[in-house]
């Protein structure tokens, strides 16, 4: 399958601190030495109660590439910050780390590591600012998308955004995200074509401004596409033009024997509640009850709740701008945080300390389990020291940062490990997952484990990041540490 990244190398994607730390390392310590970083993220957008994670196979794309062109090095040469033999390393590097993260779609929540790089101190510094954008861009999307397709309530939903997006790899990726939250299908050709997603369109308003009177716009197009026969009908007047020409274009291709299931119209403007029903009322008596209705415009959750609630008649959705820029809440924040450093063969936990307390990270590394109940519902999500037992035979005792004074044990539960080895020296560990996979497992996810009330749009019932108690011990000894006084 053809690739964004074929013909373009993008290994200079990061912050200049990325680099300059790394040529300080690289000169004044061992670059051998191993550390790790975590990249998690502190709170979900838009109030909700989860996010989905996305981004994870372009990570992996991205660091099984690296590599810095004659170009490149040339460039940074000319910055005059950086030692020759750094720059001749870089002539020749690879990535040669190991990554540990989520499966890509996993319903993930906040303060815990979706994904841990294992590398040495040069190699794990450079890659930040990419696994960033990549994670924080297609994880916003796809968790935008999830809302809307739950406000859509079983009716589909299509990606129209590439027109709004920021730019072509938003538009791309974003494309990707949105599949991957749950939409059915996207406008945007070059992304069905990169990830083998559905795409999905009919026409424009200016393919009826073009011919100058409607009802011959509408029978050249029905000509041409029969079995998948949408019309825009509010190019002129939904109610007293648009519709009345749909139904005697169907008329005509019903009695050529054309089936009424391929027919339909869009709504691109005006009432949308008000005029899905008008326009429902007009189809039903016509005698096209299978005549889809499809909607567009500025849509997003909290527009498709609106109109649904007001009794709107919605066969499907199209949602753009406001779902690939994921207009209400832009920014994910995902942080990439050193966690942990080699010393003396054994990797030290290290910590982030901050007046802010929701900034102070977790230290060490890690494992992240995901505890469910005998029906199989997530209850909590349990952070351990990596190489902890976790024995969850018999009562499990465990701490919950909030209320640490209170005794709680988990019983009668099962537990998952979240992370996986996705990368081992470099290398990735497994075959790419498709997107509609992806997709698949997110949904299935959602109706299989996930808690109604944390799926909630509206104060969503909180998710447990819990601890063990010698993780939790750890951390607490970490911070009552006088030097951070």
């Amino acid at each position: 399958m053809k690739r964004i990244n074929d013909k373009r190398n993008i290994s200079m994607m990061m912050d200049l601190y990325e680099l300059t730390m790394a040529n300080g390392y690289f000169l004044g310590e061992n670059t051998e030495t191993k550390v790790a970083f975590d990249v998690f993220f502190r709170r979900n957008p838009d109030e909700g109660g989860f996010s989905i994670f996305a981004g994870l196979e372009q990570v992996i794309q991205y660091l099984e590439d690296m590599h810095f062109d004659s170009e490149d090095v040339e460039y940074l040469r000319s910055l005059n910050l950086f030692d020759e033999k750094f720059l001749d390393w870089l002539s020749n590097f690879r990535f040669t780390g190991d990554v540990y993260a989520f499966p890509e779609g996993s319903v993930i929540y906040p303060n815990e590591p979706i994904v841990t790089v294992v590398a040495n101190i040069v190699e794990a510094q450079l890659v930040e600012t990419e696994l960033l954008t990549q994670i924080n861009h297609q994880s916003l999307i796809a968790t935008k998308a999830r809302r809307v397709v739950r406000a859509a309530q079983g009716r589909a939903v299509s990606d129209f955004g590439a027109r709004r997006a920021h730019n072509n790899d938003a538009a791309i990726y974003g494309a990707r995200a949105a599949i991957i939250g749950g939409v059915s299908s996207t406008a945007t050709v070059i992304a069905g074509q990169y990830f083998d997603i559905p795409v999905g369109g009919t026409m424009a308003h200016s393919w009826v401004m073009y011919y100058g009177d409607e009802l011959t716009a509408f029978r050249k197009f029905a000509k041409i596409y029969p079995d998948n026969c949408i019309l825009l009908v509010d190019t002129y007047d939904v109610l007293d033009s648009g519709i009345p020409n749909a139904i005697k274009v169907f008329n005509e291709m019903k009695e050529q024997g054309i089936k009424s299931k391929s027919f339909g119209i869009r709504i691109d403007s005006g009432d949308l509640a008000y005029l899905t029903k008008e326009t429902r009322k007009m189809l039903d008596d016509a005698g096209f009850p299978d005549a889809k209705i499809v909607i567009s415009n500025c849509l997003d959750e909290n527009t498709i709740n609106s109109i649904l609630a007001q009794g709107g008649q919605v066969n499907a959705f199209g949602v753009g701008e406001r779902l690939i820029t994921s207009r209400s809440e832009p920014v994910f924040g995902a942080v990439y945080k050193l966690c942990a450093v080699e010393e003396n063969g054994e990797m030290q936990p290290r910590i982030k300390v901050s007046e802010t307390v929701e900034k102070i990270t977790n230290p060490g590394l890690k494992e992240v389990y995901r505890i469910y109940n005998s029906e199989g519902r997530a209850l909590a999500d349990l952070i351990a020291k990596k190489g902890e037992e976790v024995d969850l035979s018999d009562s499990f005792r465990f701490v919950d940062p909030r209320k640490p004074w209170k005794v709680r044990s988990f019983e009668n539960c099962t537990a998952k490990k979240m992370q996986k080895q996705v990368l081992k020296n470099g290398k990735r560990t497994e075959e790419a997952v498709s997107a509609k996979e992806i997709a698949v497992y997110v949904k299935e996810q959602l109706a299989n484990e996930i808690w109604d009330e944390e799926q909630r749009f509206e104060n969503p019932h909180y998710h447990y990041i819990d601890m063990t108690p010698a993780y939790y011990e750890m951390k607490m000894d970490m911070l009552a540490r006088e030097d951070w006084a």
